[in-house]
């Protein structure tokens, strides 16, 4: 089968390749799955240049979800042949088939496309910890979401306006703005350069969260501000820069600065991270929510979809079909 595969590490994606690998082999307890879209993810990305904080052993398949039709599954296992289904897989999903353990497996609900479904899981899983789980995120306060025309902004956008949230968005780019603000009902769309004064004004005090997976100067003007009592979400540095903050900032504000990583909440606290992605995928069964696919490319041009991940000239999440 063809499967997109890290040879080795590079900042150019020359070590990246679209090759041919010998197809999984289901283990018991395990559905062999044909993929019909799956999701890319910015750490897919970081992956292939060694820079994420998983680095598998080389050679490995990129992907981190997907979703497809089963091809094979154990008779107990509750899922037939031909049934739509979505799981994230870490590794391995930009591949034809892949090998998943059931109990990692979810149906797709009624209403959502394969692309769609493989563009739930990881970003609005992150939304939702880092807004709700961490942020505590309550009806009716100001959220700040940076890089919000991005895979996991957006998704924060979505997520935050379904619950009740008063959303401000912020990005480089006033046109992407002018789209996110037509498909969602934010309270303003404003420039990721210079955004301070008008939050403060906008929102009377300040913002209560701050959703940031965008780091550098952004995270710095965030800092400035924070209600009282807000809550700063470091989500990522897409800018390339991890900021720093002096700790006086913080305790003469009333702010706290958390992490966020999604995955490692659902490790630590396996109860925890089932029972958030339990409430996305509620969320998305009752149509609250839906992911923006900006563009579906086939595997065979994966590098298309890598560059425009690398420029972020996208709105939304970008699928690649098997």
């Amino acid at each position: 089968m063809r499967a997109l595969v890290v040879g080795s590490l590079s900042e150019d994606l020359s070590g990246v390749a679209l090759s041919e690998v010998p197809e999984p082999v289901r283990q018991p307890g395990q559905l062999l799955v044909r993929v019909r879209a799956g999701s890319l993810n910015y750490p897919d990305l970081l992956m292939s240049r060694g820079t994420y904080q998983l680095k598998p052993p080389l050679p490995f398949t990129l992907g981190m979800e997907m979703a497809g039709q089963v091809m094979a599954a154990d008779t107990d296992s509750g899922f037939r042949r031909g049934d739509r289904v979505v799981a994230g897989t870490r590794l391995g999903s930009f591949a034809e088939v892949v090998a998943v353990d059931a109990a990692a497996v979810r149906r797709v609900p009624d209403g959502l496309s394969f692309g769609q479904a493989a563009a739930v899981g990881a970003a609005y899983l992150t939304a939702y910890v880092a807004l709700v789980a961490l942020g505590r995120m309550r009806d009716q306060e100001w959220v700040l979401v940076h890089g919000a025309t991005g895979g996991v902004g957006l998704a924060a956008v979505d997520l935050a306006n379904a619950m009740g949230a008063r959303v401000i968005a912020t990005s480089r780019s006033r046109d992407k703005l002018a789209i996110v603000s037509h498909a969602y009902p934010i309270a303003a769309g404003l420039d990721a350069g210079d955004f301070r004064e008008a939050v403060k004004l906008l929102t009377g005090g300040g913002a209560d969260l701050a959703f940031d997976p965008v780091g550098g100067d952004v995270f710095d003007q965030s800092t400035r501000c924070m209600a009282f009592g807000g809550r700063l979400l470091v989500v990522g540095f897409t800018s390339g820069r991890i900021p720093s903050v002096p700790v006086n900032i913080p305790l003469i504000k009333g702010f706290s600065v958390i992490g966020v990583r999604a995955g490692e909440y659902g490790r630590r606290d396996p109860v925890a991270g089932r029972a958030a992605a339990d409430a996305v995928w509620a969320l998305a069964a009752e149509g609250r929510i839906r992911p923006r696919i900006h563009a579906t490319y086939p595997i065979t041009e994966w590098r298309a979809a890598f560059e425009a991940m690398a420029a972020a000239t996208h709105i939304g999440k970008l699928i690649i079909e098997p």
